[in-house]
């Protein structure tokens, strides 16, 4: 994640009425929803998952692109290892091929995370929406974390949330530069509600939708009002009731936590009636951890699930 910058006139004021997906999408029983209760398929992942507490007991870990500081992010192969840590929550990002399809992706480009500079020379600046989905298929995104990993692919969103479901972990799903892709906002719902993860319970306790675009975030609102939502940033606290009317959560990067910027916005009321949460990212060190958890935040994303846990128990 990255900072955006923040057009709030037109972003946060603007008025519309309310687009919803058909009720048969909010409402029909989905064939995921038994594998989302079933055992994990990798039986060494034993440990217990790691969440604040009921009573309000600590901060919920999530795994920022699955556990990237320990596998290459946006793969499998790091919700596999998010898993093993014991983290049950998973931060990814979302883009959109030219031919249509949904893939885990942070960078809007693949030139960092995969080797498509070699399979694809001719192809500079190597952007996304420019590459069809059996292109992508074809590259490496794990050799450049480490040759263990090497062969690791560019998930589609299905394959990541059929991987999710299967380890029956929780989702905060980014909207990645959805400027880029309009429409990705219904079309994202669509591919979730397919995967199972529109169900009450998904819905209730094991998904959220975030944005640094706050257009995408009030859009997912009014497709689906019942989907948590999460802005990515830091509006001024004369701002947050605005940001309050579509967003459940404001999620701030950890340099700018502070105690009263929490309390701030934890006095309001989201759109479900229930108190806004601040998740920040992205929180490495032991030091930050503490940090964040001392200025009273409800969740801390980072790249090591293990030392963050360690820091703040």
């Amino acid at each position: 994640m990255f900072a955006r910058p923040l057009s709030l006139t037109a972003a946060l004021l603007m008025a519309g009425t309310a687009l919803v997906v058909p009720a048969r999408a909010a409402t029909a029983a989905t064939p995921t929803a038994q594998a989302s209760s079933g055992t994990p398929a990798n039986p060494r992942f034993s440990v217990r998952p790691v969440a604040a507490a009921p009573d309000g007991g600590g901060p919920v870990l999530v795994a920022h692109r699955g556990a990237s500081g320990h596998a290459p992010e946006n793969t499998l192969a790091g919700v596999d290892k998010a898993r093993e840590l014991g983290v049950r929550w998973v931060e990814n990002d979302v883009q959109r091929t030219k031919d249509g399809v949904l893939v885990v992706l942070h960078d809007t480009t693949l030139a960092r995370t995969t080797d498509v500079e070699e399979v694809f020379p001719d192809r500079a600046p190597w952007n996304v929406k420019d590459f069809t989905a059996r292109e992508i298929a074809r590259l490496d995104a794990g050799s450049w974390f480490g040759p263990q990993f090497k062969g690791a692919k560019v998930p589609t969103l299905d394959e990541f949330l059929k991987r999710m479901s299967r380890h029956r972990l929780s989702l905060l799903l980014e909207l990645k530069a959805p400027e880029l892709y309009p429409g990705i906002e219904r079309e994202t719902l669509n591919a979730l509600r397919r995967a199972g993860w529109l169900d009450r319970g998904h819905v209730r306790d094991r998904l959220v939708v975030q944005s640094f675009g706050a257009d995408a975030v009030r859009r997912v609102h009014q497709l689906r009002p019942d989907v948590k939502t999460g802005f990515l940033g830091t509006p001024a606290e004369a701002e947050l009731p605005a940001y309050a009317a579509f967003a459940d959560q404001i999620n701030p990067t950890h340099s700018t936590v502070t105690s009263s910027y929490v309390d701030a916005v934890q006095a309001l009321k989201g759109p479900h009636g229930k108190q806004l949460e601040v998740y920040t990212w992205t929180v490495n060190d032991a030091a930050t951890a503490r940090k964040v958890r001392d200025a009273g935040v409800d969740g801390v994303i980072t790249n090591f699930p293990d030392v963050v846990k360690d820091a703040i128990g």
